[in-house]
């Protein structure tokens, strides 16, 4: 797998950054990870900030990811994502949240880093 993750605690949440390729893979490693901090950091929410380079992933490849990882992400409360790669489709991710919305996870797509700061700090007041 070829990704890199820094995390950040902060108060009542993780701020965790993805860099990388975008690849199948790469992706459902990240978010197996980032189940896995918010367990040793004893921290339900979230904050995942993904800068990975290549194209987006197809609308198929999301439906799987997130049906393969869905019954992992629901320990988590909150969760606030921003792709920062402006070659990825805002489309996607929305379709992305939805998915996932449908399955019990609780997150927000993002188009800033801002709005998701601000939503995740006022949801873990």
């Amino acid at each position: 797998m070829s990704f890199q993750i820094n995390t950040e605690k902060r108060d009542g949440y993780l701020y965790i950054t993805v860099t990388g390729k975008n690849l199948p893979g790469n992706v459902e490693g990240y978010l197996y990870r980032v189940n896995e901090l918010c367990t040793e950091h004893k921290c339900p929410n979230v904050l995942i900030v993904e800068n990975l380079t290549g194209p987006g992933l197809s609308p198929f490849e999301i439906y799987n990811l997130i049906s393969r990882s869905s019954e992992r992400a629901r320990a988590i409360h909150h969760i606030a994502f921003v792709d920062i790669n402006p070659e990825h489709s805002r489309a996607n991710m929305h379709f992305a949240e939805d998915v996932a919305a449908n399955r019990g996870i609780r997150i927000q797509v993002f188009a800033t880093v801002q709005g998701a700061e601000e939503w995740m700090e006022s949801a873990v007041k």
